[in-house]
């Protein structure tokens, strides 16, 4: 296994996802094991690692992305009043596959 969950489970369609907005590159869907009340990821649909690891040629890809974060982070402060957007690198990212967190309310856990 190569411990790229949105690789490997999501984009590939074993794991079902309810999606709450997609483009041509870019998937978000609600987390399949939430940590707050309301907790969407948002990732490419190309593999990049991480932050870190992004290139000149995924530019584009990266304005496509922060573009559908805008729009669902704005969605869920519409609906909850407030959120947060995070991406984690290093050994904080379990999953090597670049990734936000649009997230809402206090941790579940």
């Amino acid at each position: 296994m190569s411990n790229d969950f949105y690789c490997d489970e999501v984009l590939s369609g074993s794991t079902e996802v309810k999606k709450v907005l997609e483009t041509d590159n870019v998937l978000a869907y609600y987390h399949t094991k939430p940590y707050y009340p309301v907790h969407i990821v948002a990732i490419p649909k190309k593999h990049i690692p991480s932050l870190l690891t992004l290139e000149e040629d995924d530019d584009e890809l990266l304005i496509e992305l922060l573009g559908v974060i805008k729009k669902v982070a704005r969605m869920v402060t519409s609906e909850h009043g407030a959120c947060k957007v995070v991406t984690n690198m290093g050994d904080y990212q379990d999953s090597k596959h670049l990734h936000w967190h649009i997230v809402s309310g206090k941790a579940l856990r």
